[in-house]
């Protein structure tokens, strides 16, 4: 059966400058402008077999500064699918399923419409911001499975603030302290798991995005700032000429990428991305560029309080029960996720899990 559904879901620092190669463009200065439109598609394959299930994750994430997240639709052999949303945090997914069956490969394809655009805060000037509800400062200040915010979480957050008493200025302090004393893994599979409190208990602060932001947001919730993850892909190449911080083709299947956000009170939600400093660090060319190169400075400087719009978030969701899913929840919804015969895939094993990405600009 093929059948169709919708679903509407509607400063860079002056030494980094001063040392900025001629003729490359500024360095990373992301400032709000034009919207930039697209769209997103997921296909996947399944064998023929025992009954399967799929959960895909939908860009849910609607922001007025910097993030609208449109009309997504699917098509496909699948026997029922059907748009959700996570009742918890609110990310959207569809889920189909199929019967048992031998005849034929299962398919699903997902089309999803975005508009995003640069975002940066002006820490020079204090907004009128309405307070953060009860229930959402309850909710991003909260453990998860793998972030605790007691413990030796609670211990290393008071280490870092310690003597600081505005939230900003804590912010900053976590920010700078994950900086200079964890590291890009480049063997860490996929973006990582972001089991913070295994990470400080171990001293092994090193991983990739769903790790070290993970960290940063652990943190923060630890010394009671509200912060979250923002759990995306990557569907643009950099405007700024960073090569590790864009999609390099328009098949983003491998290009997810996890970024968090904390909660001022003078300024509401700021975004911060200290694994995208790190991952600068380790793969601008020529590599392993110090905390002291300017493209490393300029990043620094710019991804506490502003990120470039070429990457799309798909949810803030934590510990996702996946509906009628056998396997426990997951920590976080940025792959796609499927079941056959009630055994949970690999979303990153392709020769087992067939699916694939794609991004384009309208």
């Amino acid at each position: 059966m093929t059948d169709r559904r919708t679903f509407l879901g509607m400063g860079v620092a002056a030494a980094a400058l001063a040392a900025w190669p001629r003729g490359a463009r500024a360095a990373l200065d992301p400032r709000p402008g034009d919207w930039r439109q697209f769209r997103i598609t997921t296909d996947v394959t399944l064998a023929p077999g025992a009954e399967a299930q799929v959960w895909l994750p939908v860009p849910s994430v609607d922001e007025p500064g910097w993030m609208r997240a449109g009309e997504a639709a699917w098509t496909g052999n699948a026997d029922e699918a059907e748009f959700m949303v996570d009742p918890v945090h609110g990310a959207r997914f569809l889920r189909a399923r199929w019967g048992a069956s031998e005849a034929a490969d299962r398919t699903l394809s997902l089309d999803a419409g975005v508009a995003t655009r640069d975002r940066a805060t002006d820490f020079g000037v204090v907004r009128e911001v309405a307070p953060l509800a009860p229930s959402a400062r309850a909710l991003y200040t909260a453990p998860t499975d793998l972030i605790p915010t007691d413990g030796i979480v609670a211990e290393t957050a008071a280490r870092i603030t310690a003597g600081l008493e505005g939230d900003a200025d804590k912010a900053r302090a976590i920010y700078d302290w994950i900086v200079e004393n964890t590291a890009r893994n480049p063997e860490t599979r996929g973006c990582g798991l972001g089991d913070v409190a295994s990470m400080l208990a171990m001293g092994d602060l090193t991983g990739k995005c769903a790790d070290l932001n993970a960290l940063f947001v652990g943190l923060a919730r630890a010394a009671d700032l509200p912060a979250r993850d923002v759990y995306g892909i990557r569907v643009a190449p950099s405007s700024f000429g960073y090569k590790s911080l864009g999609a390099g083709s328009p098949d983003v299947t491998k290009a997810q990428h996890c970024r968090a956000e904390v909660w001022l009170e003078a300024h509401g939600w700021v975004p911060a991305d200290p694994a995208d400093v790190r991952k600068v660090m380790l793969e601008e060319p020529p590599g392993d560029l110090g905390l002291d190169d300017p493209k490393v400075a300029a990043a620094r400087a710019a991804l506490f309080g502003a990120w470039e719009g070429n990457w799309v978030g798909y949810n803030f969701a934590h510990d996702v029960a996946l509906p009628g899913a056998r396997q426990d929840p997951v920590p976080f919804l940025m792959y796609p996720q499927a079941e056959i015969g009630g055994e949970a895939l690999d979303p990153l094993a392709p020769d087992t899990f067939r699916y694939a990405i794609t991004a384009r600009a309208l």
